[in-house]
């Protein structure tokens, strides 16, 4: 994965992603390189340092957790229905390091979940990108093309802080 990952063009230069409407291609091509750049810095990432938290900052595990569960709220929002007990709790545990979950299984629960929104994206219609859609305990306005939307925005943001604290990590380390 590493040296293919640095022979080819970022996800959006490599043409339309099949079966997403056109009007979906910046989610998916979001989504898709939130995807690639995750299992590239993750790949061989000490175990232990999963929950640092380098000058008081996010530890990875947290971001890895925070991907995944972004993503599967604004795909709950999306589809016009409030979030889950088992969503609130997976939220208030974001970051938590008693929760005993590893490397490998972070990245592959967000791997399933970028799974998951590419079905919701194949199958939504595209005369329903702007119906309203409420947000949260507060019922903030937004919209279904607005929630998708940030939800490869979100992502993309946090691969961007989980790849600053990897490298931070990393060299840490490899000065011991």
């Amino acid at each position: 994965m590493k040296s293919e990952k640095l022979n080819q063009p970022e996800v959006w230069l490599r043409g339309k992603v099949p079966e997403i409407s056109d009007l979906l291609q910046p989610v998916a091509h979001a989504l898709l390189q939130a995807r690639e750049d995750v299992q590239f810095f993750m790949h061989n990432f000490p175990e232990h340092l999963l929950w640092e938290k380098p000058s008081g900052r996010a530890s990875v595990g947290f971001h890895l957790q925070h991907l995944t569960g972004v993503v599967d709220r604004m795909l709950t929002y999306a589809a016009g229905k409030e979030l889950s007990d088992i969503q609130f709790s997976a939220l208030k545990n974001e970051g938590d390091s008693g929760t005993g979950e590893r490397v490998g299984k972070l990245v592959l629960a967000f791997d399933r979940k970028v799974d998951e929104a590419f079905e919701i994206l194949k199958n939504t219609p595209v005369d329903s990108l702007s119906d309203l859609r409420s947000v949260g305990r507060k019922k903030l306005p937004s919209s279904v093309i607005g929630l998708l939307f940030h939800a490869g925005e979100h992502a993309q943001r946090h691969v961007g802080q989980l790849l600053v604290t990897v490298s931070i990590l990393k060299e840490r380390e490899s000065l011991k």
